[in-house]
């Protein structure tokens, strides 16, 4: 694992401030890599989730303590001062919570928004129960990438997800955010190595792109621990680079496969920053020269 004065420098920051990581949380094998470059995946509303699905190494309770009301603002804190110019949220999920925690979500965007209005925020969140107004709270709060990972194909869903969770409920989700802020960035991943088949990804990838997802991702999944599912296959490379391959001519605006990546991944994150910022870049000068031609 990779480990210099920048990775003791983010994880002293979220030591510092007690934020907890997805990266350490889920035993993400890319902390080294991310950490080193100066950026971590912050999980918000504490480290213990209301669901139990079987492929996650994060800690389950039905009655997690509540969250910190000022984790918002030491969020904001610790991104400051790692200057990053892209940041994810992430959280555990809270169905605890009236709103599923997504008022504390995008007040973290706002604070993070008024100390870097420049700062491109992307929030990897849960399906808020099918609640379209959190859904609606968060995609409106100022987020740049609206990020909900929909995990498997629609057969291996109950095998593999909480009961609570379902494959109509996420693509639900993902088609509203983008309703509610329109031009707003949605993404998602996808785990392989569980059962599926190739018939099976590529509906999903259908799905996905009927509902105008803009970013896909795909990773080869990693038993936790002996407690969770088993690998069923390690997909080959070939496999991967077919998907995205794939993907790429459906229309989605990028997508990420191979056996290492992750939803929230350092090199994903730097593609992301460059098409989003070019993307904005067309739109102002295609706007400047609508006026320009109005005004001739």
């Amino acid at each position: 694992m990779l480990k210099d004065s920048r990775y003791t420098e983010v994880k002293n920051s979220l030591e510092d401030l007690n934020l907890n990581t997805v990266c350490e949380e889920a035993q993400c094998p890319n902390i080294g890599e991310c950490w080193s470059g100066g950026t971590g995946t912050i999980m918000l509303l504490g480290d213990t989730c209301t669901r139990g699905c079987m492929f996650c190494a994060v800690k389950t309770d039905t009655a997690p303590p509540p969250p910190d009301p000022f984790e918002p603002f030491k969020t904001a804190e610790a991104v400051a001062k790692w200057g990053v110019n892209y940041i994810v949220l992430t959280s555990v999920d809270r169905d605890d919570i009236p709103d599923g925690g997504a008022q504390h979500f995008a007040h973290t965007v706002e604070l993070l928004k008024h100390k870097k209005e420049e700062l491109l925020v992307e929030c990897l969140v849960s399906d808020f129960q099918g609640d379209l107004d959190s859904v609606a709270t968060l995609a409106t709060s100022g987020l740049d990438v609206y990020a909900h990972n929909i995990e498997t194909v629609e057969r291996l869903q109950k095998f593999i997800r909480d009961p609570k969770a379902g494959y109509q409920q996420s693509l639900s989700t993902l088609e509203h955010a983008k309703k509610a802020k329109p031009g707003l960035y949605t993404k998602t991943s996808v785990m392989l190595g569980l059962g599926e088949t190739e018939k099976e990804v590529l509906q999903t990838m259908k799905d996905l792109r009927a509902i105008d997802v803009d970013v896909v991702t795909f990773g080869q999944y990693l038993r936790p621990t002996e407690h969770h599912l088993s690998v069923v296959e390690y997909v080959k490379p070939e496999m991967f680079d077919y998907y995205r391959k794939v993907g790429e001519d459906m229309g989605f605006k990028y997508v990420a496969s191979g056996p290492m990546v992750r939803s929230s991944y350092k090199a994903g994150e730097f593609y992301l920053e460059h098409m989003i910022t070019t993307d904005r870049e067309r739109s102002s000068q295609k706007e400047e020269e609508l006026v320009e031609a109005i005004a001739g």
